[in-house]
């Protein structure tokens, strides 16, 4: 078994937030008619760090601490972004859906695994 060097962790962790920046952009662009990238990559890295702190915490209680990590995360991009829970939420799902497709293709192609930093569940 090979230890992966920290040089390759970094770079699997920016190529998996710059995909779950791919689907939050999908999801702003489509939902609030936002077009920043970078905007994007700002709110996945934050969303990813509230939704590890959050699990951390609390993920460990069934169905409340899941829920709760969830909310936090669409929390991040309701202040993120324009608009109200709703929009935030069909953003976090646009996400979710965008990087669920990006990532088949890719582990389809065998560049990659079934993951992402920034976009819960993957």
């Amino acid at each position: 078994m090979a230890i992966a060097s920290p040089l390759a962790s970094v770079i699997v962790f920016l190529v998996s937030l710059l995909i779950g920046a791919l689907g939050i952009y999908a999801g702003a662009r489509v939902i609030v008619g936002r077009t920043s990238y970078d905007h994007a990559i700002v709110t996945a890295l934050i969303g990813a760090i509230v939704w590890a702190i959050v699990g951390f915490t609390i993920g460990w209680i069934p169905l409340v601490g899941p829920l709760v990590a969830l909310l936090a995360y669409v929390a991040v991009i309701n202040w993120r972004y324009p608009g109200d829970w709703t929009a935030a939420a069909m953003i976090g799902l646009v996400a979710w859906v965008t990087v669920l497709i990006v990532l088949y293709v890719l582990a389809a192609v065998g560049i990659t695994s079934f993951g992402a930093v920034g976009v819960p569940g993957l």
